[in-house]
């Protein structure tokens, strides 16, 4: 199948199985496509992605807890640090993606209260949706998020480990809908369910977003639902952040190296980036109970949406635009001085947005979805109804034939134009004339007398 420009796109590059028992495509990159046609179809997130499957058992001399070890984000990014304040405890992160599997031990009792409009999953988002390719995907998300790790501090444990996940799945089988409507349906449960993160790592590939999110994503932000989108990945064609990372207010996150470089193949780039987080060497949870390292701005936006979930809970009485404010006015600086279209404001710093002190603004730094909304989707004026024809209506002449075209009209007054503008201005005109040679002769008048004395 081949995808269309504006075809939707999870912003995972690679995955590999580091151990566990794999299920059925395990490990695959999460990437799916749809069509901007009647009917959008799924399609891989990387074309040709190198996928390798390593030994289902390492090797005994590695700790119980490599997973943890290796997960170098949660120190690097304050993660850690911010902890010490809270955990999350009390917020919700939906999670819009191929479904949630909430029964590996990394998510245990971290899910609830999710659904399904991809046609092909389950009632409670529970269940991975997609191809082999496809179905891991949201699991690693949300290990990412809020992931609780597995007895004797081993497993994957997420950025905002005390929150709970949302699973609000999507796909594009045989019995789903329009990805654009399950885009808008999922966002609009989201909110009405009680969200207050909406975590979205995918992109439509496109500037432009269709009219029907405009809505739900407004009303998610008029909710103080924060919406966290990835600006996608190089490595799988898209170069420029798209939709629903272009929109005004949502919160856009690039990808970063281990050293804190702009990722090459596992970013974009953009003006409407806001921060950037880590998108290469990252470890995630799938179903089945196995982990996988993964690549992609997939992963970096759920490090954010966890971040977020810690502001959250540490200022539960801030609206959205200031918790966005806090996010990126106290990250890392990174590239250009000021908002960089690589880093955005520069690298998340957990602990610095829950206890920094930060002045309150009024709007959100990314932007205004509603003033937008209001310059750019005003309907076409449309004509008065005719009234209805009654009898004393003057009939219009039968052959009424077009008066040519004057050619000097542009330049030449008319008649009309002469008697309604000329005549009074010519008046006007006049009088100022007269004005002026009195004020003329009294001049003249003052200097004969002073030359007299």
């Amino acid at each position: 199948m081949r995808a269309s420009a504006s075809a939707i796109a999870f912003a995972a590059l690679t995955a590999a199985v580091l151990f566990g028992s794999a299920a059925p495509g395990a490990g695959a990159a999460a990437g799916a496509g749809a069509g901007a046609g009647a009917q959008p179809r799924v399609e891989p997130a990387s074309t040709g992605a190198i996928q390798t499957v390593l030994p289902a058992v390492l090797p005994t001399v590695l700790p119980a807890d490599y997973i943890r070890d290796d997960e170098y984000w949660l120190d690097q990014y304050g993660i850690t640090s911010a902890w010490a304040t809270t955990k999350g405890k009390g917020i919700t992160i939906a999670v819009i993606d191929t479904g949630v599997d909430g029964s590996i031990p990394d998510l245990a009792g971290a899910v609830t209260g999710g659904t399904d409009f991809s046609g092909d999953g389950s009632s409670n988002g529970q269940t991975p949706v997609g191809d082999a390719e496809e179905l891991d995907h949201g699991t690693m998300v949300a290990s990412l998020a809020a992931g609780r790790g597995t007895a004797g501090g081993a497993g994957v444990i997420g950025v905002a480990p005390e929150a709970t996940i949302m699973p609000i799945s999507i796909g594009f089988g045989s019995a789903a809908t329009n990805s654009d409507e399950q885009i808008a349906d999922a966002v609009d449960y989201a909110v009405k369910h009680g969200a207050n993160i909406i975590n979205m790592s995918l992109t439509r590939n496109t500037l432009a977003w269709p009219e029907s999110w405009d809505k739900p994503f407004l009303n998610a932000m008029e909710h103080n639902v924060v919406i966290v989108a990835a600006a996608g990945n190089r490595g799988s064609g898209t170069d420029e952040v798209g939709a629903p990372a272009t929109m005004p207010g949502v919160l856009t996150v690039a990808g970063v190296d281990r050293n804190e470089k702009a990722s090459v193949d596992a970013s974009a780039q953009g003006i409407t980036i806001g921060v950037s987080a880590p998108s290469e060497q990252l470890l995630g949870a799938i179903p089945g109970g196995s982990y996988v390292q993964w690549e992609g701005t997939s992963g970096s936006t759920p490090i954010v949406s966890g971040v977020v979930a810690l502001v959250m809970a540490s200022h539960p009485h801030m609206d959205a635009a200031n918790i966005i404010n806090r996010i990126v006015k106290t990250a890392s600086p990174a590239g250009a001085k000021g908002v960089d279209p690589i880093y955005g404001y520069g690298l998340v710093n957990a602990a610095a947005a829950v206890r920094a002190t930060v002045p309150t603004v009024t709007a959100n730094p990314m932007g205004s979805l509603s003033a937008w909304i209001h310059l750019n989707r005003r309907a076409a004026p449309t004509a008065p109804p005719s009234p209805p024809p009654t009898s004393s209506a003057t009939p219009a002449p039968a052959h009424a034939e077009a008066l040519p075209a004057d050619p000097l009209g542009a330049l030449y007054p008319t008649p009309t134009q002469l008697r309604d503008v000329g005549l009074p201005l010519g008046v006007l005109l006049a009088f100022a004339l007269a004005l002026i040679a009195m004020i003329v002769l009294a001049v003249r008048h003052f200097r004969t007398l002073r030359a007299r004395d």
